[in-house]
């Protein structure tokens, strides 16, 4: 009979002995304008279909942010481009090919109604691919609106996408190609790579997976950092009817953004809970890591992770956590009911598909903000030039220098119109 103890000891030796090439460690954006071709994409490089929600499929549209992951593989006998793949026998010459790492992919929804989701997902990314389809007009409108977000995100390595090149004639397709070069100018994908593509019939998926290989290097991580957990989750994984003895705590999921989490490790979590019209930091200790389905030790950056906690679950159910920010316990900063801004606002924002010059922000007005993982609503108290006070319906767990996003209602829509720093 196995005993409790020999069972921790064998997981431990499995998580040793974990090929870290196999372990996800860069996080690329699907982005785009609706129906582009990010989640057909996201399937040809994973096999993960990631429309899971019963909406989602009835529509036809991504609605929440979709995950999944491809190991990159390279064929030591072939040369060039048609040595890259996400299978690990070579697709030319049948050889065993070797990792090279392993990428996850943020599915991002398309839909203008959903940018808010778009916001949140972009502060997940690493890089991002930017779909374009071949057979509409570039730019259409969340084509700016998400090249906007990533920028306002800090988001530099990005590579254009020219999907769908199978559908279309080649004068149509090199017509336009010109588009996309003239709506980049100037912008942060100025120089991005351009791959035109067919994810339907893989063509040029190798050139793609090449490109990502050159253009999306994964940065030097430096685990000394203070750890910055942004959680997208949380939730209660036991199923009714558990026995007491055998109950799991809340789980959370999301991304670690820098730092390590190692099991054991107590944190804190900002700004936390909710109780009557207070908001309660929480505190506990990890339980459990895991990544790609592995469970682990220790985490670095890089792919979704799930954080194993001793929290009641009735804690973490229902996303009731989704949106905080986790670290070491006594490391973040105090949450903000009233925050200061410095405004870089946009030249141009996207309302009723049509681009318009973007106005001033005033006193009175009201915003959404995202930072990370977290949305919240706030009233403008004072409204300056290039300066805001914002009131927070919820509050912020934010340090000065942190970038947040700026939206405003437009014909009973959010609209994303620049962004702030704390000062």
């Amino acid at each position: 009979m196995i005993t409790i103890a020999e069972k921790k000891a064998e997981k431990t030796k499995k998580a040793k002995n974990i090929d870290k090439r196999l372990i996800p460690e860069f996080n690329i954006g699907m982005i785009g304008h609706v129906d582009h071709g990010k989640t057909t994409l996201t399937e040809t490089f994973t096999g993960k279909w990631t429309d899971t929600h019963s909406e989602e499929i009835k529509r036809g549209i991504s609605i929440r942010l979709g995950y999944a992951d491809a190991t990159i593989y390279k064929c030591p006998k072939c040369k060039g481009t048609s040595a890259y793949s996400t299978t690990d026998k070579c697709i030319k010459c049948f050889s065993q090919c070797e990792p090279v790492r392993t990428i996850s992919f943020v599915d991002a929804p398309g839909h203008e109604t959903l940018m808010a989701t778009v916001l949140s997902g972009s502060s997940l990314m690493d890089g991002a691919l930017l779909l374009v389809s071949a057979s509409e007009d570039c730019p259409q409108p969340q084509t700016s609106e998400h090249l906007s977000a990533i920028g306002i995100s800090g988001i530099e390595k990005i590579i254009i996408v020219q999907t769908k090149i199978d559908t279309v004639s080649k004068e149509k397709a090199l017509e336009n190609y010109k588009q996309i070069k003239e709506f980049v100018k100037g912008t942060i994908a100025e120089n991005a790579p351009i791959i035109p593509i067919s994810a339907r019939q893989n063509v040029n998926m190798d050139v793609l997976i090449e490109t990502i290989e050159t253009v999306m290097k994964t940065p030097k991580r430096d685990p000394t950092k203070m750890p910055k957990f942004l959680i997208a989750r949380s939730f209660d994984i036991n199923m009714p009817g558990t026995m007491i003895s055998n109950l799991g705590g809340g789980v959370l999921g999301g991304s670690l953004m820098q730092g390590q989490l190692k099991v054991g490790d107590e944190i804190e979590i900002k700004p936390g809970l909710k109780i009557k019209d207070k908001y309660e930091t929480v505190r506990t200790k990890i339980t459990g890591l895991q990544k790609a389905g592995k469970n682990m030790k220790e985490i670095e950056p890089g792919g979704l992770i799930g954080v194993s906690t001793a929290l009641d679950p009735y804690l973490t159910k229902s996303d009731s956590l989704s949106g905080s920010i986790a670290s070491h316990a006594g490391k973040l900063p105090d949450i903000s009911q009233n925050i200061r801004l410095k405004t870089s606002l946009l030249k141009q924002i996207v309302v009723a598909s049509e681009s318009t010059g973007a106005s001033n922000i005033k006193t009175g007005d009201m915003l959404m903000l995202t930072l990370g993982t977290m949305r919240t609503t706030g009233s403008v108290s004072s409204g300056r030039s290039e300066e805001i006070d914002v009131s927070l319906k919820s509050p912020l767990c934010v340090d000065k220098g942190d970038r947040i996003a700026i939206s405003k209602l437009f014909s009973g829509r959010w609209r994303l119109i620049g962004y702030g720093e704390i000062t």
